[in-house]
């Protein structure tokens, strides 16, 4: 049998990984065999490099990682209509049921029985995989591989900007990592009249925030956000807070930033508790508070697509490193210290 290099998850610990050989999978029927040109390195693929809590509780090992990939179809199985051999695709990770209330009402980014590729089943970290005829994207030609190869954590930006309305509009964007930073670039495209990026103390990143279009950026380890924007808003708040970070601390400045009435986006995933009081932070205020996760599908994906034919949408500057795919060791070393935003490997 026919096998490959693939970058798995091969010890529970922190590392852990391994440059594999495995099995060429076989295509089964409403399925294509990809080849892939370049992955991208995830925040989760980074918690699952470090073994975290959520690590330890979902991911079995041994798992291949990877689900941000830029890929040519080399085949494709039974049934397979709308994909041919020689299509250069992407592909939305999360695999859904298609028949749940929320799959059958537009809302598949919340199917009951959906499966994350690269930690519920072996991912996109390897030379050939097999996907789900309905979970392809084709890409413009034009586009390079490496801004196909994100277009996952730029579709999590598309949702959470989108989630409310940000035309016009103040917003603050707490946490630069890299859905951070494609949130900055996405606010800049749709006319965001003040973007307020927040990271604690990255340089690098508060550096990328300013090139993608940000009007103010604050080191919060210095600064409070929260004095910060009521003095550059008449002491009102933003109208749309945008949580990235996933920390108690951003959570809790997100909420008590926004104007009364406002909105608050929350794509981070805390690992702690966090503290708010409801009665004076959310009721008596008014704000509403919207919780998102992966992309709307395939909403976020055409969003995507129109904002970058616009040329209004430039992400370009998110793309800081690229390794070979071999080297993968430096790729999760580097996005460990966070001097960089995002991280590709190369076939």
């Amino acid at each position: 049998m026919a096998t490959m290099k693939a970058i798995v998850k091969a010890r529970p610990e922190p590392g852990g990984l391994e440059f594999r050989g495995v099995s060429i999978p076989e295509v089964g029927p409403n399925e294509v065999l990809l080849k892939n040109r370049v992955v991208a390195i995830c925040g989760t693929d980074l918690h699952i490099y470090n073994w975290d809590a959520w690590s330890q509780s979902r991911v079995k090992i041994p798992t291949v990682l990877g689900h941000e990939f830029a890929a040519d179809v080399v085949k494709a199985g039974e049934g397979v209509k709308n994909v041919k051999v020689g299509d250069y695709v992407s592909g939305e990770g999360h695999l859904v049921c298609g028949f749940c209330d929320n799959c059958r009402t537009g809302n598949g980014h919340v199917c009951y029985g959906w499966k994350g590729l690269g930690y519920d089943i072996d991912g996109a970290f390897r030379e050939y995989f097999v996907m789900p005829e309905m979970n392809i994207w084709k890409n413009d030609p034009d586009t390079p591989y490496a801004l196909a190869a994100i277009q996952d954590p730029l579709g999590n930006a598309v949702h959470t900007v989108f989630r409310a309305d940000c035309v016009g509009k103040t917003v603050a964007v707490y946490g630069l990592g890299p859905v951070g930073l494609l949130c900055v670039a996405t606010l800049k495209a749709v006319g965001a009249s003040e973007i307020f990026a927040f990271g604690r103390s990255n340089e690098y990143r508060l550096d990328l925030a300013r090139k993608l279009g940000a009007h103010h950026v604050v080191k919060t380890k210095e600064t409070p956000p929260v004095e910060y924007i009521k003095q550059h808003t008449e002491g009102q708040g933003v109208d749309v807070a945008m949580e990235i970070a996933g920390t108690p601390q951003a959570i809790e400045a997100a909420i008590r930033s926004a104007k009364m009435g406002g909105d608050i986006v929350i794509l981070g995933i805390p690992t702690a508790e966090v503290s708010v009081d409801f009665a004076a932070d959310v009721v008596f205020r008014a704000v509403s508070i919207h919780g998102v996760t992966g992309r709307r599908i395939w909403d976020s994906w055409f969003k995507m697509k129109g904002l970058l034919k616009s040329g209004r949408l430039d992400v370009g500057p998110v793309i800081t490193h690229q390794f070979a795919f071999d080297e993968y060791e430096k790729g999760f070393e580097l996005m460990k210290t966070g001097n960089c935003g995002k991280v590709v490997l190369n076939f």
